[in-house]
């Protein structure tokens, strides 16, 4: 037993996440109505997890989504398969026409004082259909499972998607992994499934399952329904407020044992300050603050959860835990995409206070 958590010492697979897949049109700093070309990044909240797991973490990853069979399913399937995570499939048939579909993300990156701007086309997404039933939880915990992941972004998406999570929550449980959730609020997603009391409904009924909640203040207050809280953050970097929203939290959910969130104040698109900040199991523990030039901020929070998850899994310090993500987190800015192109070399340096100086 370590940081509440009885974390299995090995599993066929180190982490599993269960979420839709996506794929980001991105043209750089140009505005998509004056845009010419694009970057194709392949993306969602839960598969970024596994793929920064896989890639830089070297840990044995899997992914339950839902897949096309048409030309951007086989582009997503071939990043999947790239970024060294193993797949578990619910395929669908393309008509050619209509779909179903594998969700578009729009998202220029901005500049200077013009922020990202994001916007979606999830018109009869494949993962919205997915349904209870549709993975066979048995053969893929098969040879055991040490963690299992998925995020509010899936829950989202239809009635039956949340179903979906429950039940794998409960079959990895069965099976012996941790169960972590990402709040991930996004009203723009939750508004066209019912709106905001649907929201808190669903996601109560999900964290129900959690030992381990990823959220800023404004994920648990809005997904949770927790009122705001008592004491008034200083700046976007005090976890004053944050603190005081997991009591709240955890009086709701007294089975969590760990709370988790970056820290972030904007200065401008290009120029943030970073931070992290972990409630484990009773305790608050803070990484440092560094400046951020930012190249693409989309997949900040994941990275960040990926290089926790592996200090978790890793048996780190509970500091060490939170450094680890926070370097990650902090080096992910730097690529294009969503997904990272760090070494673990590279995070354990930053974690440890390293610097940008030339390796030679």
């Amino acid at each position: 037993m370590k940081y509440g958590l009885n974390i299995r010492e090995s599993g066929a697979l180190d982490f599993v996440s269960l979420g839709a897949l996506v794929h980001r049109l991105d043209p750089g700093i140009i505005p998509f109505r004056k845009a010419t070309e694009c970057q194709i990044h392949v993306s969602g909240g839960e598969f970024n997890v596994a793929a920064n797991l896989a890639d830089c973490f070297r840990l044995k990853t899997g992914l339950a989504s839902a897949m096309v069979d048409y030309p951007i399913g086989d582009l997503i399937a071939e990043r999947v398969r790239a970024m060294g995570v193993k797949p578990f499939y619910k395929k669908f048939k393309h008509d050619g026409v209509n779909g179903p579909n594998m969700a578009t993300v729009y998202s220029d990156r901005g500049q200077g004082l013009r922020g990202p701007v994001v916007f979606y086309n999830r018109c009869n997404e494949a993962a919205s259909q997915l349904k209870p039933g549709d993975f066979n939880w048995k053969e893929i915990f098969e040879g055991g499972v040490r963690w299992f992941h998925s995020g509010g972004i899936f829950a989202a998406l239809s009635p039956t998607t949340a179903e979906v999570i429950i039940e794998g929550m409960q079959a990895a449980k069965a099976a012996g992994a941790i169960i972590s959730f990402d709040l991930n609020y996004r009203a723009k997603l939750w508004n066209i499934s019912s709106g905001h009391d649907r929201a808190v409904a669903v996601l109560d009924r999900i964290v129900k399952n959690v030992d381990v909640l990823v959220g800023n203040e404004e994920d648990l207050q809005l997904g949770l329904g927790i009122p705001g809280p008592e004491v008034a953050a200083k700046s976007k970097l005090d976890p004053s407020a944050f603190r005081g929203m997991i009591d709240k939290a955890i009086k709701k959910h007294p089975q969590i044992k760990i709370v988790a969130t970056t820290l972030r104040e904007v200065h401008s698109t290009n120029r943030h300050s970073w931070s992290a900040v972990a409630w484990i199991d009773g305790q608050m523990h803070q990484a440092p603050t560094c400046e951020l030039e930012v190249i693409d901020r989309v997949g900040g929070g994941d990275g960040y959860a990926a290089g926790f998850i592996y200090g978790l899994l890793s048996g780190e310090s509970p500091e060490a835990a939170v450094n680890l993500g926070w370097a990650h987190g902090a080096l992910l800015t730097t690529f294009p995409g969503d997904t990272t192109m760090a070494t673990l070399e590279q995070v354990r340096d930053l974690a440890k206070g390293g610097s940008a100086r030339i390796q030679r």
